[in-house]
């Protein structure tokens, strides 16, 4: 495959999945959404993790909402992604939200605190895509690409629709794939998929 078909493929996919999530029902959505939290919030990494990188969804993303009234977010600190440059991100503890890039509520850096990458322990990134080897497509900016290298002690997942699935994603080298992936239905690893009640 040549790297223009690759990335022809890449942004079909990403239109395609993107079009199957937002397809689902609000309700759909949020009931989905709070089944993969559920499963989130008893995992071990999740249960292990004191700093929490989360993002706050827009469009049709899953919704991370319940987690942070859930019992296991209990003395947990969340921190959001702060786009800072057209490559950069920083994570912040929010004081105050304003409409940012994209359509996203984010942090206002003057009455937010830093967190240092290193400080965190979990990033929980959102994506349009993802397949059973935990290979996750972004929205196509690499943001997370390249903050995830910095997070030197995070375990690093994704939360997801179960329509976002694919057999098999085109990669590229700088992609960063996820330690595990949870949906509504199941928790997917590297090389496996665990089904849960």
């Amino acid at each position: 495959m040549t790297e223009e078909e690759r990335k022809a493929l890449r942004s079909a996919l990403r239109r395609e999945k993107k079009q199957a999530r937002s397809s689902l029902s609000p309700q759909e959505r949020a009931e989905k959404s709070a089944r993969a939290v559920e499963r989130l919030a008893r995992s071990e990494v999740f249960r292990g993790a004191n700093t929490v990188m989360i993002y706050d969804h827009v469009g049709g993303e899953l919704s991370l909402d319940s987690l942070l009234t859930h019992p296991a977010a209990r003395g947990k600190r969340f921190c959001y992604p702060l786009c800072v440059s057209r490559s950069e991100m920083i994570a912040m503890v929010p004081g105050a939200w304003q409409p940012g890039a994209y359509g996203i509520r984010e942090p206002v850096r003057e009455k937010s605190l830093e967190i240092p990458p290193e400080e965190i322990d979990l990033v929980v990134c959102p994506g349009t895509a993802f397949d059973p080897a935990c290979n996750r497509m972004g929205m196509g900016g690499g943001y997370y690409d390249r903050y995830l290298p910095r997070c030197l002690k995070a375990r690093i997942v994704m939360l997801a629709f179960e329509v976002q699935k694919v057999d098999a994603l085109p990669v590229d080298e700088w992609d960063r794939p996820v330690e595990q992936v949870f949906t509504e239905e199941a928790v997917y690893q590297k090389a496996a998929v665990q089904p849960m009640p």
